[in-house]
């Protein structure tokens, strides 16, 4: 049998941090492929996480953000020090809070989205792990702030906490006012409610990576094709609104959007003249997050998560509840980590390299308090453009209404076939949520998406 990847790291974990002068945590899976693929190709950027907010102009003080930030982030252990390479091994530098707030240059002509755009893709490669960046033009009546956060620091639970903890520190600044200078460092208490859950997470890791495990993969992911992935630079946009889902529908939303993205991933990846299109049949490789803190571990905010793969047939599936049957399966095996995934795959005979032909993300609205800066809540908006992870990414916000966006790789796919890829997935999505009761099935508006 061969050696747990996360055993072999926590082994080579525990001799760093033997002979370190400084305190070293360990990160989970998830956190150490961020590092490991910014380490291996730096020229690469940053994975990042970034929420978008308009604000009436005047409303936001770049010192009170600021001191905002210092404040929330001297409370994580995941927003303190820094990721770093220790003797070969990937750790988080304990530390003081790394978070910054700044305000962006607007170019003459430009607009403040191209502005928070260009900071973003240049995103330093060693920190901070939290940015606040307003901008916002000389004739406009809004500013946009973009709260965004290095991936290795965060996962969907800790945007929830994150709007939370920015709302009252800002609202407060009690320690502003009381003269006093901020916190250095997280307590000794976050400290260890951090390496508990961490230490949590790689248990369960290293638990979930076994022959069972490594059999259901195998049969799962056996039939990749996986030749189309990779990351794209250049990309569009698209968007609709649908209703949201109510009662049993609700459960249904998460594998609905799998058949309905898969769909749209083998019209664009097949269409004739697609680079790096695959050829044949075959099954593409359709990855989503998933976690949560394991059983017991301390609520603290980091990244907790795995990237779990689903085979994405050419064709939409005709019995929703066989689609959620399998589904459910893989959730059972939700732990092993990627890499294992990986190296099942392979071992079942799939030419698969791990990269990823699309992605697909889906954040419940209602599990993030707003941002409330000087008394006003921020209104989200989201900016297209943004480099991806895979050649089509798809993320649903799920709140008052189910909101779809859409967006690929313009260097390898057009614009009219990203379009007809996103009406096959629109086509999909609604056969599937109208056919349960609790949702009435209508559409949205066509189009972009109204708030950018």
């Amino acid at each position: 049998m061969h050696a747990s990847i996360t055993s072999a790291y926590l082994a080579r974990y525990r001799s760093a941090a033997a002979a370190s002068p400084v305190e070293l945590l360990p990160l989970t899976g998830a956190q150490r492929r961020f590092l490991i693929s910014r380490r291996l190709a730096p020229q690469s950027r940053s994975d990042v996480v970034p929420l978008f907010f308009a604000y009436p102009r005047g409303t936001l003080d770049q010192e009170r953000l600021a001191r905002a930030a210092a404040t929330v982030a001297a409370r994580h252990p995941a927003l303190c020090g820094g990721f770093a390479t220790v003797r070969g091994t990937p750790v988080l530098r304990v530390g003081g809070p790394s978070a910054e707030a700044a305000r962006i240059t607007v170019a003459p002509g430009g607009t403040a989205r191209e502005a928070l755009r260009a900071a973003l893709l240049d995103w330093p490669a060693d920190g901070p792990a939290l940015r606040l960046l307003v901008a916002g033009e000389p004739d406009g009546d809004e500013e946009l702030l973009a709260l965004a956060l290095d991936h290795a620091a965060c996962d969907e639970q800790s945007l929830g906490v994150l709007t939370a903890e920015l709302t009252e520190a800002y609202e407060k600044d009690e320690a502003y006012r009381r003269g006093e200078p901020p916190a250095a460092g997280p307590a000794p208490q976050a400290l260890a409610d951090y390496r508990q859950a961490v230490e949590l997470q790689l248990a369960a890791e290293d638990a979930a990576g076994g022959p069972a495990a490594q059999a259901h993969w195998g049969r799962r992911l056996g039939g990749l094709t996986g030749t189309g992935g990779g990351a794209a630079t250049s990309t569009g946009m698209l968007a609709e609104r649908l209703p949201a889902a109510g009662g049993a529908a609700r459960s249904a939303v998460f594998p609905a959007l799998l058949d309905a993205v898969g769909v749209a991933a083998h019209r664009l990846h097949r269409t004739p003249g697609a680079s790096g299109a695959p050829a044949g049949g075959g099954q593409l490789a359709l990855g989503y997050p998933w976690g949560g803190r394991p059983p017991g571990a301390p609520a603290v905010l980091g990244c907790f998560l795995n990237t779990l793969v689903h085979p994405a047939g050419a064709a939409a599936t005709d019995d929703p509840e066989v689609l959620a049957d399998a589904w459910w399966d893989d959730l059972d095996h939700a732990g092993t980590p990627f890499d294992e995934v990986v190296r099942a795959a392979r071992t079942a005979g799939a030419p698969w390299t791990g990269d990823l032909d699309a992605m697909l993300t889906l954040e419940d609205l209602h599990r993030r308090p707003p941002l409330v800066l000087g008394g006003t809540p921020g209104r989200e908006t989201h900016l297209a453009g943004r480099p991806l992870a895979a050649p089509l990414a798809v993320s649903a916000s799920h709140g008052d209404d189910l909101l779809v966006r859409l967006a690929w790789d313009s260097d390898r796919f057009a614009e009219a076939d990203a379009r007809a890829a996103f009406d096959d997935l629109l086509a999909v999505l609604r056969r599937h949520l109208h056919a349960r009761p609790g949702t009435d099935g209508t559409a949205g508006t066509a189009g972009t998406d109204d708030r950018g």
